[in-house]
Formats: C-alpha cells, sequence, structure tokens
C-alpha cells in the first residue's frame, strides 16, 4: 500500500490592490470637470463685469459720453470738454480703480491661503496702515509728493508686515510654542492679533503725524487716506501697472505652490512643500501688492478682505487668485461710481463705500470665526 501522497499547500499570495470601480473613476472626474468650469465661468463672467462696469463709469455720470465721441477720443480726436473729462477724470479713475481692485484683490488671496483665517487680509493686519503711515510721514516731514510718496508707500507696507511677522516669533517663543519655525508663526491666531495690533499702532501714529501738516497738506492728506481717486494720475496708474506686472504673475504661482498646506502641514512637507518658505514669499508679494495700490489710491478700506469670501463663493470653495483679483476690480469701480455719481453735488472718497460694505462682513467673519472655535 502506498503511502498517501502529501501536498504542500503554498501560501496564500497577495491580494491585488483594490481598483477603483469605473463609477467611481467617472464621478471624480465629473467633480474635477465640474469644478474647471465653475473657475472658467467665474473668471470669464467676472471679466465681463469688470468691462461693462469700467465702461459705465466712463461714459456715464453726471458727464455722459457717447460711445463714438469716446472712440474718437482714445483716437486722438480732441472735442471741447469732452476730451479733458475723459482723459483726465474718467479714464484714469476707472484704470486705477481696476488696478488698484485687483492688487488688494490678488493680496488677499495670498494672506488668506498662506494663513489660512478668513480675517487674514493686507487691510486687517497692518499692510495699508503701513503704507499710509510711511506716505504721510514723509510728506509731513520732508514735503515729499508724488512718486516719493508711493515709493514710501512701498517700504512702509513691507515693513508692517515684517514688524507683525516679528512678534508673531516673539510670541510663539515666550509662549512655550517655539516648534514648527517660521511655519508655524504663520498658522494660528498669533500672526492675527500681532497683526491686529500693528494695524491700531501706525493708525494711532498716523493720526499724530497728520497733526504736524500746515492746512494745505491736511486737507490733502485726509482725502487720501479715507481712500480717494480723486488724485489719481497716469504716472501713479504706470508705476503701479509695472509692479503688478511683476508681482501678480510671482503671486500666482506662490498661491498655487501653497496648495499643499491646505492639506495640513505635516503632509505639506510630505510632498515635498516648503509652507513657511512659500508662505513667507508669498506674504511679502501681498504686501507689496496692497503697499502698491496703497500708494496709487490711498488705503481703501476693506477691498481685500471683501474680494477673496466673494470669490470663493463664485468657485465653490475653489481658492483662486485670478478671480479674488477680478472681484477687487470690480467691488473698487462699482464703488467709485457710486461715491462719485450717486450722492448728487456729494463725492464721497471710495474707501467710504468700501468700508462701509466691509465693516458688517467683518463681524459676521468674526462671529462665525468664534462660533467654530
Amino acid at each position: 500500500m502506498s503511502a498517501p501522497v502529501l501536498h504542500a499547500t503554498s501560501p496564500a499570495a497577495p491580494r491585488p490592490p483594490a481598483e477603483a470601480s469605473p463609477a467611481a473613476v467617472t464621478a471624480v472626474r465629473s467633480l474635477h470637470s465640474g469644478a474647471r468650469r465653475r473657475l472658467l465661468t467665474a473668471t470669464i463672467g467676472l471679466a465681463v463685469v469688470l468691462v461693462l462696469a469700467m465702461g459705465v463709469r466712463v461714459l456715464l455720470g453726471n458727464y455722459t459720453v457717447t460711445i463714438p465721441d469716446f472712440l474718437a477720443i482714445l483716437g486722438g480726436e480732441r472735442i471741447p470738454g469732452a476730451t479733458f473729462i475723459v482723459q483726465q477724470e474718467k479714464l484714469p479713475r476707472a484704470v486705477a480703480g481696476a488696478l488698484a481692485g485687483a492688487a488688494f484683490g490678488a493680496a488677499g488671496a495670498l494672506f488668506r491661503r498662506t494663513l489660512r483665517n478668513p480675517l487674514a487680509s493686507p487691510d486687517i493686519i497692518g499692510v495699508t496702515q503701513g503704507a499710509a503711515v510711511a506716505a504721510v510721514a514723509v510728506l509731513a516731514l520732508g514735503g515729499v509728493r508724488g512718486m516719493g510718496m508711493a515709493a514710501a508707500a512701498l517700504v512702509g507696507g513691507v515693513a508692517a508686515i515684517a514688524i507683525v511677522l516679528g512678534f508673531s516669533l516673539a510670541g510663539r517663543r515666550s509662549g512655550g510654542a517655539g516648534g514648527g519655525g517660521l511655519a508655524g508663526a504663520l498658522g494660528g491666531a498669533t500672526f492675527i492679533v500681532a497683526g491686529i495690533a500693528v494695524a491700531s499702532l501706525c493708525q494711532a501714529i498716523l493720526s499724530g503725524t497728520m497733526l504736524a501738516l500746515n492746512q494745505h497738506d491736511l486737507q490733502a492728506a485726509a482725502v487720501w487716506t479715507a481712500g480717494s481717486l480723486n488724485a489719481v494720475t497716469w504716472e501713479r496708474i504706470t508705476l503701479l501697472a509695472v509692479l503688478m506686472l511683476v508681482l501678480v504673475p510671482l503671486g500666482g504661482i506662490l498661491h498655487a505652490r501653497l496648495a499643499p498646506a491646505d492639506l495640513g502641514g505635516e503632509l505639506a512637507h510630505g510632498v515635498g512643500s516648503r509652507p513657511g518658505r512659500t508662505g513667507l514669499g508669498a506674504l511679502v508679494v501681498g504686501a507689496l501688492l496692497a503697499a502698491a495700490a496703497t500708494a496709487a489710491t490711498g488705503p481703501l478700506a476693506f477691498v481685500a478682505l471683501l474680494s477673496t469670501p466673494l470669490a470663493r463663493g463664485l468657485t465653490g470653495g475653489r481658492p483662486s487668485l485670478p478671480v479674488a483679483a477680478l472681484c477687487g476690480a470690480v467691488i473698487v469701480v462699482v464703488a467709485d461710481f457710486v461715491a462719485s455719481e450717486a450722492f448728487g453735488g456729494t463725492r464721497l472718497p471710495t474707501g467710504v463705500l468700501t468700508g462701509a460694505a466691509g465693516a458688517p462682513l467683518m463681524l459676521w467673519l468674526l462671529i462665525r470665526t468664534g462660533r467654530k472655535a
């Protein structure tokens, strides 16, 4: 009788990883496609609205200009009265409002994505206030005007963000939260609180500096610090446009590189991202954009704060620097038209309207942030 044959049992082979079902893949692709379509629709729609708003700002109002006359003026023809009003008032205000609003909106998008806080805005954490202080200071101390004030505003805006960062780093060390380095200093509420403190300090210095101005300079500084497009010139517009040609593309690159940080610091480092360095660069670029806009038009209150949540609402919550920039441009152009034309003979500074619109939003964001905490 032959011995029974023993069959060796081979170890169980590992199962291949489960593959996503075709239905799941289709659903994910559909979501991505829908998000891209919504982003594209929002971008194109806002661009059209901006062009229409600029057309209304130039053609309508207390002094109306026909489209044929406007095209003739652009072609070099001189029409008594109309040429001066279009070239020296209406068109500069429309262009300056669009550029400054876009700069504020882009700055707001950079600050919001870097600091991951709905209150993260250059007009909340001291950047625009620092730019205003520097501009008024050189006017009071040295009688510097024009491009000198613009250059001082740029320096003041960057100095303000540097001071805020320094206080934030010092606060984390003294509070025993020294871990995280630069990335840690840019996270949490410490940076926001430091920024609000610096903004309050700058506002106090600004008020004191304005008392040292003579009557003529005081009136000009008061209108400018309220955020007005009355004094915009083609020289300032050119400076702002040149700076934006450099800063906006750079800001777009940094904004995209901050995408992994939305997943959290550890995951961002895991995929090779350096949110600390990238975030610092984004804040510097955002501060320069906000300071450049402030130099051209004055500190237009809450434009950056308004632009970011509006842009996220239009894109379904997806961060987008171009959409935020377009939102800021539309806000300023529309606000300038309403401030100039909707109150009869009274022409309000544009910043009065943006501030009135932004104050309720800031209170709502404070309440919403407090509930989440």
